[in-house]
């Protein structure tokens, strides 16, 4: 009998700003190269620097393939690290997106919390990585940094009941390469499945009680 396999979603953005090579879907497209293993069916998705895209695509990503992880990847100019972020805000959206708008309410969901973690414990994550191979850095912050890459996580985050993570990369060749880079997320996805069975238990413990 053939064995189940995980289904995962990755996303990288497109190009903005400074940006016109996004080091983020650099990155993903490389993972995809790499894959995640038999045992992993992943999907790879590029999206606009755009709110109202955001607020489109992410919803249908989660009713297309219900994975068991959405991972979305972004650049940050001021990250020298690849970074786990533990969680998405609410608020804060004023910065203009590719197509010069952002939102009125200069939020995601309306009435919605403030902040909302992953299930994934990101602390954990960085501190199961011990791979001398794999030649990155790897940090945790808890600001995605109120811009596209927040707004997709916390809308992601609002949308999964916290299944979602977020990972910021550097710039390509500050310092790291495309193929760094894509070694990281591998490495750094296949420890997040494997800490899904016990993340989930723990979920379920807590909502039965």
């Amino acid at each position: 009998m053939e064995r189940s396999r995980s289904t995962v979603v990755v996303t990288g953005f497109g190009p903005f700003g400074e940006h016109t090579t996004n080091a983020s879907w650099v990155a993903v497209q490389e993972l995809q190269k790499l894959g995640l293993g038999d045992e992993v069916k992943m999907y790879v998705y590029e999206v606009p620097v755009e709110y109202q895209k955001v607020l489109d695509l992410i919803p249908s990503l989660w009713r297309r393939h219900n994975p068991e992880l959405l991972i979305h990847v972004g650049v940050s100019g001021m990250a020298t690290t690849v970074t786990l972020e533990k969680c998405g805000h609410n608020h804060g959206y004023k910065g203009l997106d590719n197509l010069c708008y952002s939102p009125d309410s200069h939020c995601c969901v309306q009435g919605g919390p403030d902040c909302i973690e992953s299930i994934v414990d990101m602390d954990l994550v960085c501190n199961a990585i011990a791979d001398p191979q794999l030649d990155v850095v790897i940090s945790v912050s808890k600001d995605a940094g109120r811009y596209l890459c927040d707004f997709t996580y916390y809308t992601s985050l609002y949308q999964s009941h916290g299944r979602s993570a977020f990972i910021h990369v550097p710039p390509l060749g500050k310092p790291y390469t495309a193929e760094q880079l894509g070694r990281a997320l591998q490495r750094i996805i296949g420890v997040m499945l494997g800490m899904l069975p016990h993340t989930n238990a723990k979920m379920n413990c807590l909502l039965q009680h």
